[in-house]
């Protein structure tokens, strides 16, 4: 399988093979290590989500009443080839989003644990049975797929995102029509060849490229039962109040700002360490990096000067080289960010480490900017505010335990959160009394397991359902419940306008 060359340009994919449709208007996809244009991708109109939905939708009735064990053999084969290519998808995802190879093997890891996840779903799928329940009367209940279901994913995970969404929903019964950001589109059309291969049938995973126009055509469409999202807040919380308007399942998930308490009797090589890994790995591209380190007591100093010099072994460069981190996925992102140290700089934070002055192994066109470490820094700067999405870390001082836990929960943010601690009872305390979805204890960035549901609180999640694991399932079925009585021969009937007894 190959990515496309910029004369062809990168299609959809619906009804089992690519199609460009009117294709009136594309977008560039660029190496961000370079900064070439290496492609263009279409952008649907109206006629296309039409024609991607309504392959969907005629696939998803076959596909719902295709056995479960038929269905589960189909996503066993489609794991079995993903593991075999991982390689290829990994250098698909390097050459548009930028991430390290390592990094990229690493995200098609994460979502190949969902792929697996969804290989054992009968069991998840299963109702309950209740005879007897009245003279006569028996009660069971079953689960059954939505129908068509649409999945918006972001830039900074164009393979493991949707990967937390379509293997469920496929193994339940659903056809799913993913729109992947136009930033780094290619993943998307691989991954749906290699379910083709892996014996999907056609119209049961679909592709619609696209922007703003193809976005606003799933959420507005009838024959689309729900919307899974991943992205900044204001788009999910846009997504949650369209979709969900016209009746639709939604799960939106926003943006964060991810804090880590580091107290006083904590490791703090180890919280270094992390703070660097977890602060600067995809170049800060995860809703689930550490944005904020919230050093408590009176070990900022040392914790800060242990972070930066560890800061200082890291190589940015092209992720096809032996690099740490590589470039942000646009110039205009990468620029964006950079504004954010201009800021934190004039609103009076410490700047410990410029990530402006990086001396990057790749081409000068490439879209770079370093590590960045800013110390002293308070709640009312921007840089402490505003999800920046980059290499920036901001250290926060705290002189307590409860004014750490308090400085955490006034944020509009509920994500994800780490304590650093060696003290078992703090750390028990943290569990309970911060108000956010995801936490880890000695762990900087707690991404749960498949079997597991991932989601935030407050303004990190719009809808009631997180992803993947039993809530995963949930979403993408609904459930019946079926009451039968079955008279035995020779009994009499009889008229009763009473309202039902049961007896």
């Amino acid at each position: 399988m190959t990515t496309s060359s910029p004369s062809s340009p990168i299609p959809h994919w619906i009804d089992g093979r690519p199609h460009t449709g009117a294709a009136t208007r594309v977008g560039d996809v660029t190496n961000p290590a370079t900064g070439e244009v290496t492609g263009q991708v279409v952008f649907a109109d109206e006629a296309d989500v039409a024609a991607a939905v309504a392959s969907a939708k005629a696939a998803s009735t076959d596909w719902a009443r295709t056995s479960v064990s038929a269905r589960t053999q189909v996503v066993f084969r489609f794991r079995e080839l993903l593991n075999e290519r991982k390689e290829e998808l990994a250098a698909i995802i390097t050459a548009e989003h930028g991430k390290v190879r390592s990094d990229a093997l690493g995200e098609v890891s994460r979502g190949q644990e969902v792929v697996e996840f969804a290989c054992g779903i009968p069991h998840l799928l299963k109702g309950g049975n209740s005879p007897q329940v009245s003279s006569g009367v028996d009660v069971h209940s079953i689960r059954q797929p939505l129908g068509v279901v649409g999945i918006i994913s972001p830039f900074n995970f164009p393979a493991m995102v949707p990967m937390w969404f379509f293997p469920i929903a496929i193994a339940a019964g659903n056809a799913v029509v993913l729109k992947p950001s136009e930033k780094d589109p290619s993943a998307a059309i691989w991954m749906a060849r290699l379910w083709q291969e892996a014996g999907l049938p056609d119209g049961v995973f679909t592709v619609l490229q696209g922007d703003k126009v193809a976005v606003d055509g799933l959420l507005d469409h009838p024959d689309v039962a729900s919307i899974s999202f991943v992205g900044s807040t204001p788009i999910a919380q846009y997504v949650y109040e369209r979709a969900s308007a016209t009746g639709k399942r939604v799960q939106a998930l926003g943006g964060a700002k991810n804090h880590m308490v580091v107290l006083p009797d904590a490791d703090l090589d180890l919280a270094a360490d992390a703070a660097v890994s977890a602060g600067y790995g995809s170049a800060g591209e995860r809703c689930m990096a550490i944005s904020v380190l919230v050093a408590v007591g009176g070990i900022g100093d040392e914790l800060v000067e242990r972070i930066a010099q560890r800061t200082a072994t890291l190589r940015v460069g092209d992720g096809t080289r032996d690099a740490d981190m590589g470039p942000l996925v646009t110039r205009a992102h990468r620029d964006k960010v950079a504004s954010y140290i201009d800021a934190g700089e004039a609103e009076g934070a410490t700047l410990v480490v410029d990530g402006r002055k990086v001396d990057a192994d790749g081409e000068t066109n490439g879209f770079w900017l370093g590590p960045t470490l800013f110390d002293h820094v308070e709640a009312s700067m921007s840089i402490y505010t505003d999800e920046i999405f980059g290499p920036v870390l901001c250290v926060v001082r705290a002189e307590t335990y409860a004014e750490a836990i308090e400085l955490v929960n006034a944020n509009r943010y509920g994500n994800g959160t780490a304590i650093f601690t060696s003290n078992g009872g703090a750390a028990r305390a943290f569990e309970q009394d911060v108000e956010v979805g995801m936490i880890g204890v000695n762990v900087p960035i707690p991404v749960p397991m498949a079997y597991y549901s991932f989601g935030g609180w407050k303004s990190s999640l719009f809808g009631d359902t997180h992803a993947h694991g039993v809530e995963g399932v949930h979403f993408f079925t609904r459930g019946k419940v079926v009451t039968t009585r079955w008279p035995d021969p020779g009994s009499a009937g009889g008229l009763e306008l009473a309202f039902p007894k049961n007896h």
